[in-house]
């Protein structure tokens, strides 16, 4: 797909990678509507951001755990921009949840928007894109799709499920939509991470270094552009999968 022109609604979008995924899309010729939950501030600077590069954007305050919330903001979306040609399902939650539990809270959140969230934006979207002819989706998971992350174990489910609804998005909408899935590896290091830890991670991919925001985005942006790969997952992870096995096999 061509960007230039399109609209494209990057859920979670005000800060972080979704930030430079926005403007990733705006600078190549995007509108784009930037979703936040809480990050009004954050995301009224992307949007001024995307503006001056010389297109539209609408920064939209939108719980996609909530139907109601995500039927507002593509109405809003449609109203501003005529409709959306192309998704990035960007938004999600990372709460530790150690099973077994008595306490349903993070489970719950963690499903909702990872999972919920997903499904509701994409059920929503996916019928302008059908009547305008053509769209793309691209939704964002992790490594822990992969594998068991110990503590994250609605993380990983909901990780999970989103590379499942990819590949059910791109039979189901065929051929005027395509859908497909990026797992990202490290990229911003959190907030509880001292060197130590830091290190490790570089250590632990291939590459020896954490990857950029900007390489994550241009994993998406291939995605959008590649008319002929659906239902595929793009792995940008500087080869962590393997960096376990850089010292010794078996």
């Amino acid at each position: 797909m061509e960007i230039e022109g399109k609209t494209a609604l990057i859920t979670g979008s005000a800060k972080r990678v979704g930030r430079v995924t926005a403007l990733t899309l705006a600078k190549a010729g995007a509108n784009v509507i930037i979703n936040y939950n809480h990050s009004a501030e954050d995301a009224a600077a992307t949007a001024s951001e995307a503006e001056a590069l010389g297109v539209g954007a609408l920064p939209v305050a939108a719980d996609i755990g909530r139907y109601d919330q995500v039927q507002s903001m593509v109405q809003a979306a449609t109203d501003r921009f005529g409709g959306i040609d192309i998704l990035v399902n960007n938004a999600s939650i990372f709460l530790n949840d150690p099973f077994p539990t008595t306490d349903l809270t993070a489970w719950n959140q963690t499903i909702n928007t990872v999972v919920n969230g997903t499904f509701y934006v994409t059920n929503l979207v996916a019928p302008s894109m059908l009547e305008r002819g053509a769209g793309a989706i691209v939704s964002v998971s992790d490594l822990s799709s992969h594998e068991a992350w110990p503590g994250f174990l609605a993380h990983s489910v909901g990780k999970s499920a989103i590379i499942a609804m990819t590949r059910q998005f791109a039979l189901e909408l065929a051929p005027t939509i395509r859908a497909n899935a990026v797992i990202f590896g490290p990229a911003l290091r959190p907030h509880d991470y001292d060197d130590a830890r830091y290190q490790r991670v570089a250590d632990s991919t291939l590459a020896h270094r954490w990857g950029t925001p900007e390489e994550m985005s241009h994993g998406v942006k291939y995605l959008i552009e590649a008319d002929y790969v659906t239902g595929e997952t793009l792995v940008i992870d500087g080869g962590q999968r393997l960096g376990h096995r850089q010292s010794e096999a078996g």
